[in-house]
């Protein structure tokens, strides 16, 4: 029997017609872009397996140290990192009650973190958790307890290598590379916050390369895993469960903000401690600063193109070959340098002793140096002896920089005129010029006397732009723009 269909009107045609189309435009978009599913909206099912198996290797340290010349009662009264004065009213108080006894040494507990990196017992943890340490003890996850002992530390990098001696092999955690990872990335930290044993956390990779001024090789991870007091020198993993970084820094007072030291870095540190349990570093025997948009004007380069050289360093590697003051370092060994940052860890890995060949861009030109590469040394500054004289155009008052005005206005001695004072409502007030500044140039003239900067003053008429290349405590060069 044949099935007689009733005939739609118009109208209703279309409607049919309209839903037929849009129910296949919808399939087209679900089939191009599928369901998500729970684990990527709201992350993995759980961390239970990783944590099982990486929590193995993760231990507690406990250190003992010893505190010279107070006890902890005193120093509760005295926080400040500067002695307290003689009048001071607490001072007053102990001489009353103690008289003139020296205060007594104590012993300081403190708790860390830390991971074992092979078998043979190796443990990588942070450096400011051993540092000064008379005794360190390591606590399993089986909650074994056994004594360690520093191998060695460094510092620049905060990362220290201790080893502990076990009868049996002991469980490890392979190393990862953190050099893949990517902002938005699941990380987990295990460690022991406050002194709470194997405290897993977890979180995303927030930002990479972090400076947090903590020393010359900042690069930092930057994480929202929970991070506190004792997670230091623990591990920060990746999903595979390979540790791509080691905690250690927090911003106080700063929640789900912490910081790790990319395992990356990391690896040569502890080559070098297992090695000789000491770092070797290059020293190129200059003070660099990456390129901002007015330095960049200044020189008309831009500002991607290379690192500014601020400072040579007399009788070192630089100095010798003939790299100046105001070159701008474009490639080591033809790799392409854009940032400080990277220029000072460049330089770090190349062992002392082995000649590079350094490019640099003078006056416009390119120009090769070869550089024999020395071992690094304690950060150097430009010292010479300058009278105090004084200039007063501009509504500032200039005079060449002594140890008396380096130490009144806090700035390191170096080549330059120190600006002593700014007349309120001139033009150098207007130009955000402040005492303390060090004026380095005026319109590409190198500034070492005040007698330069007269003289390049002078040769300006009124009206005329002045550009000045300043150098300010804490902020490196700044570019200083008015009219005279």
């Amino acid at each position: 029997m044949n099935q007689v269909r009733p005939k739609l009107p118009d109208r209703q045609k279309k409607s049919t017609h309209l839903h037929a189309c849009l129910t296949l435009l919808l399939l087209g978009i679900a089939l191009v872009f599928p369901p998500v599913s729970a684990q990527g909206a709201g992350g993995p099912e759980n961390f239970t397996a990783l944590a099982d198996a990486a929590g193995k290797a993760v231990v507690n340290i406990s250190t003992v140290k010893r505190i010279k010349g107070a006890g902890p009662m005193f120093r509760e009264f005295h926080q400040s990192p500067h002695e307290a004065p003689e009048d001071d009213e607490f001072n007053d108080f102990f001489r009353h009650f103690f008289g003139n006894r020296p205060p007594h040494d104590f012993k300081q507990q403190s708790l860390g973190s830390g991971f074992i990196i092979n078998r043979q017992g190796d443990i990588v943890t942070n450096n400011h958790v051993v540092e000064n340490a008379e005794e360190i003890v390591v606590k399993l996850s089986n909650e074994k307890e056994l004594k360690a002992e520093v191998v060695g530390r460094d510092p620049n990098t905060d990362l220290a290598l201790i080893h502990v001696k076990a009868e049996n092999d002991l469980p490890f955690i392979e190393l990862g590379d953190s050099d893949l990872l990517q902002v938005g990335q699941w990380v987990v930290a295990i460690g022991n916050p406050f002194g709470l044993d194997h405290t897993v956390t977890a979180g995303i990779v927030s930002a990479k390369g972090r400076v947090i001024g903590s020393g010359p090789y900042d690069d930092f991870i930057q994480t929202d895993a929970s991070i506190n007091p004792g997670n230091s020198g623990g591990p920060l993993l990746n999903m595979q469960g390979q540790v791509i970084g080691i905690n250690t820094a927090i911003f106080a007072g700063g929640q789900g903000i912490g910081f790790a030291i990319p395992i990356n870095i990391a690896k040569n540190v502890i080559k070098q401690l297992k090695e000789s349990g000491q770092v070797s570093r290059g020293w190129l025997g200059v003070a660099i600063q990456s390129l901002d948009d007015s330095l960049a004007e200044y020189y008309k380069i831009d500002k991607d193109t290379g690192v500014l050289v601020t400072e040579v360093f007399a009788g070192d590697p630089a100095d010798k070959a003939g790299i100046r003051p105001n070159d701008i370092i474009l490639k080591v060994d033809g790799q392409k340098v854009v940032k400080s940052r990277t220029l000072s860890k460049l330089i770090a890995d190349i062992p002392a002793g082995k000649q590079i060949t350094i490019t640099v861009l003078r006056d416009g030109q390119a120009k090769d140096f070869p550089v024999t590469i020395a071992q690094r040394e304690d950060q150097k500054v430009a010292d010479s002896s300058r009278p105090k004289a004084d200039g007063a155009e501009l509504g500032i008052q200039v005079a060449e920089l002594n140890d008396e005005l380096s130490a009144r206005l806090n700035v390191e001695k170096t080549e330059g005129v120190i600006v002593e004072r700014v007349e309120p409502g001139s033009k150098g007030a207007q130009a955000e010029l402040i005492p303390g500044d060090i004026i380095k140039e005026i319109n590409h003239q190198v500034i070492k006397t005040v007698k330069d900067y007269q003289q390049a003053l002078q040769k300006l008429k009124k009206g005329d732009a002045v550009s000045m290349v300043i150098k300010r405590r804490h902020m490196g060069f700044l570019v200083i723009k008015l009219i005279k």
